[in-house]
């Protein structure tokens, strides 16, 4: 036993001036095993309709309310699919605004580029949780075919362009939502405030994601709650990725402008990358982000298997996503789930009849679907990937 019997708890100094380490010198004093929980931070959820049914957005903000203490109130948000059937042939860009001259800026800006069919604030429930909000505003917009044509390059690739220069040139303005037919909605604060502050419960999606915020590396800000987008792709996140720099360094070559030094961004750009720009499927986007081990490949007995996944591991080293991680990839039609390799971060699948829900823990599942059915964990590196049937949206 130590001699000194007081108690140094982390952060206290000592009479000389030092801080004290993460020890208490009196041994017997530390908290063992089991006494104290430490979250692997950040909560994602997920339900779709394999039907195409259309559900509130309440279900979703009322799942985030058991993992409430995996987030600590400095992020929150949704992403709705199908909430928007009256413009579902339009881009609908959600923007914040730090003052109302920015957002002329930024309205004389796009009417270069696009037809705005429709302007309006995103409405809000004003609760006490929610505080300090910036002005956050929508746009129902159709590409210009004459600038198209100008600028050789087909709407998708122009809106991404469009996304990228706003958010990187103008100060005070950020496009947090850009798809079709669906849309972002997120703040500070814990997602299930979130949602009322959003007025959820009077949108209806056939598919919505969710995330609960436990910023590791940057402050909590408006745009730095999950879900990232970019067009119709939405992406939230539970964990930390080692190879943030290298992914970055990478993607940045191809004219992505990683604005907000979170992991998270990234990720949303390289599935982007993959899936539009290099035409992969989804199982393939998959083996390059969360890519087999070399010893697990050498073991495959298919050679065309074998092959592929060492083309994929050889053309794209450096969108390899080391370090724990949990995914939920939204995108028109249909959810894709994603653990790493080593399956460091907990997400679990239920289904009830065309229904499937995705979650950090059974208990947000069972909030949406008292009886759930199906309950597995998925395995490392494995894609959960569920769509809609065809004609159904």
């Amino acid at each position: 036993m130590l001699a000194n019997e007081q108690r140094r708890s982390f952060g206290e100094k000592s009479p000389d001036g030092r801080l004290y380490c993460f020890f208490q010198e009196r041994i017997g004093a530390m908290k063992s095993e089991g006494q104290i929980r430490i979250p692997s931070g950040c909560a994602i959820a997920a339900v779709i309709s394999r039907q195409g049914r259309r559900m509130s957005g309440a279900a979703i903000t009322e799942a985030m309310k058991p993992m409430h203490d995996r987030s600590n109130g400095l992020g929150g948000g949704f992403a709705g699919y199908g909430i928007y059937p009256a413009y579902r042939d339009f881009y609908a860009f959600h923007l914040f605004y730090k003052d109302r001259d920015t957002r002329k800026l930024c309205e004389q800006f796009l009417r270069q580029g696009f037809e705005i069919v429709q302007s309006e604030i995103i409405p809000t429930r004003k609760i006490p949780a929610i505080t300090d909000e910036p002005i956050i505003w929508r746009y129902f917009v159709s590409p210009l075919r004459s600038v198209l044509a100008s600028l050789q390059t087909d709407e998708e690739e122009f809106v991404a362009r469009t996304v990228m220069k706003i958010n990187a040139e103008i100060d005070g303005a950020y496009i947090f939502s850009s798809g079709k037919n669906m849309g972002t909605f997120k703040a500070v604060g814990y997602p299930e405030d979130v949602g009322v502050f959003y007025k959820l419960d009077e949108y209806e999606g056939y598919a919505w994601t969710a995330h609960g915020r436990y910023p590791t590396n940057t402050p909590g800000w408006w745009g730095g709650a999950h879900p990232f987008t970019l067009r119709d792709l939405s992406v939230v996140h539970n964990g930390e990725i080692s190879s943030y720099d290298a992914n970055r360094r990478f993607i940045e070559m191809y004219g992505y402008k990683c604005t907000l030094q979170t992991d998270t961004e990234v990720i949303t750009y390289i599935m982007d990358y993959l899936l539009r720009r290099q035409g992969l499927t989804l199982p393939e986007a998959a083996n390059v982000v969360a890519a087999p081990f070399w010893s697990e490949i050498d073991k495959k007995s298919d050679p065309q298997e074998r092959q592929k996944l060492l083309y994929l591991r050889t053309v794209f080293p450096s969108l390899l996503i080391t370090g724990p991680f949990s995914i939920i990839l939204g995108f028109t039609g249909g959810l894709m789930a994603l653990n790493d390799r080593l399956k460091l971060r907990s997400m679990v699948v239920g289904e009830k009849d065309d229904r499937v829900f995705i979650a950090s823990e059974e208990a947000a599942i069972r909030v949406m679907e008292p009886d759930a059915e199906h309950i597995w964990a998925p395995a490392g590196g494995e894609p959960v990937i569920v769509t809609v049937e065809d004609g159904k949206i």
